[in-house]
């Protein structure tokens, strides 16, 4: 006689955003509302969005080799930097608590702005496996080392969508190349040179870091960085002082959007994979609507363009090279530029 398997216990389903205000603020709401999208993101939001981080995003984020952060500079400009380290260099010791350790990039330019009270915006990103979490917060104290400790105002997770997957190596400290790159001086310039024109341009990733109009009121004001990902060519430079990013149909929240709604400044980073170099842009940010002018973009639904407002170059800065680049499944059905 045989016994029947007991079925396998569900998971409760973890609980979403726990206060009567919404997950958004003012800037976010008004871009949802024109996108034609506010109801939809209202429910995705209350859903999806929480003030705690579950255990698998805690898992995550101690398991990466780098972490992409978003935070603003003593002038109230936002910038986006990485941090790397030994997988573990992040760790949460509650669901309410993210620890940030790990190394700061050379030229790093929110190296010395982070203190209490700073707003951090945090995307955890695994290329390999094109998973990404991201977490919202405030910096509740500086430890030895410069590590962060950060309390958590807002978790959430994103899809995979329009991620390059590629798999790091870190590089060993003995290597002569590597080591001859970091050298090199940090440069700083107010407009771009031909070769920041030609890694923007043959770039697949950027991330973006962007800041609400206001930092203290509200549960969805703060900072926020981004994951942007296209085919080489999806942004393009127009000249020294300005270039064009599509924006792709996402997860329908307009974080980023959304904060340069209230706030034009925006920080991104651009990454060459090959030999470690980032560039750090510091830019006016204006959100194009014109119908006419996204068609010139397969596959976007709005566009963003840049005017530089400082170029920070940062030769061979991160310690990782990558496995040749797989491309996002979703653009099979979007055309090259």
């Amino acid at each position: 006689m045989s016994t029947a398997t007991p079925p396998s216990p569900i998971a409760a389903p973890i609980a979403g955003w726990d206060l009567d205000e919404a997950p958004f603020h003012s800037g976010e709401i008004a871009v949802q509302a024109r996108a034609g999208v506010q109801a939809k993101a209202e429910v995705g939001g209350r859903r999806g969005i929480r003030r705690f981080m579950p255990e698998q995003h805690r898992l995550f984020f101690g398991q990466l080799p780098f972490i992409v952060l978003g935070g603003i500079d003593t002038a109230g400009r936002p910038w986006a930097t990485l941090r790397t380290g030994e997988p573990g260099f992040v760790s949460s010791p509650d669901a309410k608590t993210l620890r940030i350790a790990g190394e700061t990039l050379a030229g790093d330019p929110l190296a010395g702005a982070w203190q209490e009270g700073s707003a951090l915006g945090g995307l955890g990103i695994e290329l390999p496996t094109r998973r990404r979490n991201r977490v919202n917060g405030k910096v509740a104290r500086i430890e030895q080392g410069d590590a962060m400790v950060v309390t958590v105002r807002q978790s959430f997770g994103n899809c995979a969508k329009y991620i390059q997957s590629r798999t790091p190596t870190r590089i060993d400290a003995s290597d002569a190349g590597a080591r001859l790159a970091q050298e090199q001086p940090i440069e700083r310039a107010t407009v771009l040179s031909p070769a920041d024109r030609a890694l923007i341009e043959r770039s697949d990733t950027y991330f973006i870091a962007t800041r609400s109009g206001l930092l203290e009121d509200g549960a969805a004001e703060g900072v926020d960085v981004s994951h942007r990902g296209g085919l080489p060519g999806f942004v393009r430079v127009e000249n020294e002082r300005t270039f064009v990013a599509p924006d792709y149909r996402g997860n329908l929240f307009f974080n980023t959007l959304g904060n340069l709604a209230t706030d034009a400044r925006a920080g991104l980073v651009f990454i060459d994979f090959e030999r470690g170099d980032v560039l750090y842009v510091a830019a006016q940010a204006e959100i194009v609507w014109d119908e006419s002018a996204i068609q010139a973009f397969p596959g976007a639904e709005r566009l963003v363009r840049f005017s530089v407002d400082e170029i920070r170059r940062s030769p061979g800065a991160l310690p990782y090279r990558w496995s040749e680049v797989e491309y996002a499944p979703q653009w099979r059905s979007v055309s090259a530029p």
